[in-house]
């Protein structure tokens, strides 16, 4: 399965979890009177759009480089990164706009069964988180990742609201508003994972410098390749699911101009072969 594959299949994992969990959130946040039920299906609602908007970004930045795009369409990935982190914070802002006028309001307590079902919702989201946290590793997709983040700080909103509903239960009345409170505090915890999935993204598409790891690697591959002596600037940005290449390699000065363009071939091939996650590599060719 190639990695554009695996990223949609994940994003439609998403996408119907998301729709599930949102109607199972608001029936029982409705009919348990549980606020923070309720703010959890509106963040559940805003995830199937994220995710929609993950999937639009994925396929479309996997189209293949034409005449107007000679680096293909990666950059959009991020881009889509930068929208699924606003939904987040429109959720956030919400919940919280929510939360803060129904703690004034005097309200029932919440069911006790609200607390089975966002046990259940809680096992699921972080389960979700890992497969998806897993696929856009494997792929290496931002906005993936930014998915993943959704799962998660969704299961961080559940979890307070597992506590909000506890406090209330257990203190019983006077304290209906802690279910409120709950959502409330959910709310700036989304806000502060949105921090986290914006932070990268804009390092892409500022190209900032975060492979050194990779850069070890392209050096060990091509250093193996018969003809290069080392290598010296090793500059890597990240477009969507690939990076892209720019590699100075240093060769014998005395060999001709046609065996030392050969040879950048046959190190660009080499590259590629090795490490299938690379795109455009350019290579410029050092004398020794």
């Amino acid at each position: 399965m190639s990695r554009e594959q695996t990223a949609i299949k994940a994003t439609y994992f998403s996408i119907i979890g998301n729709t599930t969990l949102a109607l199972i959130k608001g029936i029982a946040g409705f009919f348990g009177n549980s606020y923070a039920l309720i703010a959890d299906a509106i963040e559940s609602t805003t995830d199937i759009f994220a995710s929609f908007l993950v999937l639009f970004g994925i396929k479309y930045a996997n189209k293949p480089a034409d005449e107007n795009h000679p680096y293909g369409h990666g950059r959009a990935e991020p881009l889509i990164t930068f929208l699924v982190v606003g939904f987040l914070i429109t959720s956030a802002t919400i919940i919280a706009y929510e939360s803060i006028v129904n703690i004034g309001i005097p309200h029932d307590l919440p069911k006790p069964w609200t607390l089975i079902v966002l046990g259940a919702i809680i096992l699921w989201k972080e389960y979700s988180f890992r497969v998806v946290m897993k696929r856009s590793i494997q792929t290496n997709s931002s906005s993936l990742k930014a998915d993943a983040w959704h799962h998660r700080s969704d299961a961080i909103t559940s979890v307070a609201a597992f506590l909000g509903i506890s406090i209330a239960l257990f203190l019983g009345k006077g304290y209906e508003s802690a279910d409120d409170w709950a959502a409330l505090f959910a709310s700036f915890f989304i806000l502060y994972n949105s921090y986290l999935i914006f932070r990268p993204a804009l390092g892409e598409i500022m190209d900032e410098h975060l492979y050194d790891d990779l850069i070890d690697q392209i050096r060990e591959v091509a250093q193996q390749v018969d003809g290069i002596i080392d290598t010296e600037k090793c500059f890597i940005r990240k477009a969507g699911m690939q990076y892209h290449v720019d590699l100075h390699a240093i060769v014998d000065s005395t060999i001709s101009v046609k065996e030392g363009h050969d040879l950048a071939h046959q190190l660009k091939d080499t590259l590629r072969e090795r490490i299938p996650e690379l795109g455009h590599v350019l290579i410029h060719v050092e004398p020794n």
